[in-house]
């Protein structure tokens, strides 16, 4: 196992968690296997985040484009998540996670949304790693849910143009009350954002790895985190040659 720079964990690390339904097909299985696996990497990776000393961890579990998917995917993704969150509540809970959604909540089924409500009630003081689940998640939606809020204050006559600020278009993000992302790990060998945190991404680091997400586990994630350290991050700016 490698060894981490305790100094440069990141603070703030979003994954895409793809490869479900490939991790599935090679042991000729239904997709919703792979789903269903998928869920308990999850757990495993917030667990594994809080040890390292990681802030918060989004996971990106289901887009806004991903009610096109076939309807019986679709309906296992909306009852089985729930069911999975309510068996370990406690485990998660046991690393002192808050975790919350991330996403519209008025297309939801209402069994769905019960659940999400119970466990962000029961987490909502817990001082540990945040674990945001992005769930009917889309950046178009998010940035646009934004704009919309800024456009109604500027209307009301609250803000002024040039109050409209990068600073507070941010504010009006889901993430508002997060730290700054530093790293994006997107699994299965995919290499694009897939209208994910693109708002959020403009200086993180992009980790991909042809890891299926079934098969992601603390070595994966300790990989991931070793080759963000190796990054030169200047955020726009050159590297002092003289130092």
């Amino acid at each position: 196992m490698q060894e981490l720079d305790k100094n440069r964990i990141p603070a703030h690390v979003a994954l895409i968690c793809d490869g479900n339904g490939r991790w599935a097909k090679k042991r000729g299985m239904p997709r919703t296997y792979g789903h269903r696996k998928g869920g308990f990497v999850i757990r495993d990776t917030v667990q594994n985040a809080a040890k390292l000393g990681i802030k918060a961890v989004t996971f990106f579990c289901f887009s806004t484009e991903n009610w096109n998917r076939p309807e019986d995917e679709v309906k296992y993704l909306m009852t089985a998540p729930a069911k999975f969150l309510k068996r370990y509540m406690k485990d998660l809970a046991s690393t002192n996670a808050r975790i919350r959604m991330l996403g519209r909540r008025d297309r939801l089924p209402k069994i769905f949304m019960d659940v999400i409500n119970e466990v962000e009630e029961k987490t909502k003081d817990h001082t540990g790693i945040i674990c945001n689940l992005c769930i009917d998640y889309g950046s178009y939606d998010e940035i646009t849910t934004a704009v919309k809020k800024i456009a109604s204050e500027y209307k009301d006559g609250n803000i002024t143009l040039d109050d409209i600020t990068p600073a507070l278009i941010e504010g009006n993000l889901f993430t508002k009350d997060l730290p700054k992302l530093d790293l994006l790990i997107r699994t299965s060998g995919e290499c694009r954002i897939s209208n994910f945190l693109l708002w959020q991404l403009g200086y993180a680091e992009l980790y991909f790895t042809d890891t299926l997400w079934p098969d992601f586990d603390n070595n994966e994630l300790i990989k991931a985190i070793a080759d963000y350290q190796k990054r030169d991050r200047r955020f726009g700016g050159i590297k002092n040659e003289n130092k």
